[in-house]
């Protein structure tokens, strides 16, 4: 029997540090081998919507499977099937629009924890959407953080996350007029928009700053400009080879040179210590975010056995109908 998730339940289970960890595991996984991941690919009707789809198998725990989800006139839909690799057996449908959201704020957060100064105590934060939440919260486990700046372009919504937030994580954060108020002497700069020009002027970034880029996984669209992609003394992504394909950031800068994307670094590398995050606290480092299917499928694979163990969750047959054991005795 296979299990139903829905958002709910999800929430229900899936903490920041449970993230935190599940991330971090994916990407020594990544590093020692024994992951496999196939980077996102896209379906589009013409004139209509995407269908999404990335898959990534962990044989330290044996769980494999997809994250798919559509995209159509602003509405997504996110769902995860995961299955046993031994097995083939489906374990788990999983609502996964939280999982996408809690997984991207833990890989800022792994990346931070590794390549932001260890005094870093002040952030600014561009784009107050869903994603931006986790983003927080997530620096706020990492980090000591005593204050934040927020800057939208939506006045009311940025008062409004500013006010959410500073409850939430009981750290100041301020709702500001301009991008460049809420990068400027910041330590961690964040960049969560749907942004199609850049939103960050390399010339803000003081040294020292770390930023974790999470928008702009479309080749052409964009949050960083050149100079703040030059700038950067480390890059560092999540996926070069998925970078390669969507992310607007690095490919306009490093378009098809090869040499230069080789300046790129796996996160992987930096989670398992083959190199250093920075070597120096006045070095500016950048870690831009496409996300990962692995990152899903390590999530997806705690969740589940958190709702097995709790009792979560609402089991459906699939494949488990009368006539099975014919149809396997034909097989074979």
């Amino acid at each position: 029997m296979a299990l139903l998730l829905s958002e709910s339940d999800v929430k229900s289970i899936l903490t920041m540090p449970l993230a935190l960890e599940a991330v971090d595991a994916s990407f020594r996984r990544l590093a020692d081998g024994t992951a496999i991941l196939h980077p996102r690919r896209r379906l589009h009707v013409p004139g209509k919507g995407y269908l999404h789809y990335m898959a990534a198998a962990d044989a330290t725990t044996g769980y494999m499977g997809q994250k798919v989800y559509t995209s159509s006139r602003g509405s997504l839909r996110f769902l995860i099937p995961l299955f046993h690799a031994d097995s083939g057996d489906l374990l788990a449908l999983i609502e996964a629009d939280y999982v996408g959201q809690m997984r991207t704020g833990a890989a800022s957060g792994v990346a931070t924890r590794l390549m932001a100064r260890p005094d870093a105590r002040h952030v600014g934060i561009i784009g107050t959407g869903l994603q931006a939440y986790t983003q927080l919260e997530a620096m706020s486990l990492v980090r000591k953080i005593e204050s934040i700046r927020a800057f939208s372009r939506d006045a009311a919504r940025r008062e409004s996350f500013a006010k959410e937030m500073t409850a939430r994580l009981n750290v100041p954060v301020k709702a500001v007029a301009s991008a460049e108020e809420a990068v400027r002497d910041a330590d961690i700069v964040i960049t969560s928009t749907t942004a199609t020009i850049p939103v960050v002027d390399g010339r803000w970034l003081a040294p020292g700053t770390h930023i974790n880029a999470i928008g702009a996984n479309f080749p052409q669209k964009r949050e960083l400009d050149e100079t703040a992609v030059r700038r950067a003394d480390i890059v560092t992504a999540d996926s070069r080879e998925q970078s390669q394909q969507e992310a607007g950031d690095l490919i306009h800068v490093f378009g098809n040179h090869a040499a230069q994307w080789n300046r790129v670094h796996e996160l992987a590398d930096i989670v398992s210590g083959k190199i250093p995050g920075r070597t120096d606290p006045s070095q500016i480092t950048l870690f831009k975010s496409s996300g990962i299917a692995i990152e899903d499928i390590v999530v997806a694979g705690r969740i589940y056995e958190l709702a097995r163990e709790r009792k979560i969750g609402t089991e459906i047959a699939m494949w488990n109908c009368e006539g099975k054991d014919e149809r396997e005795a034909r097989a074979t």
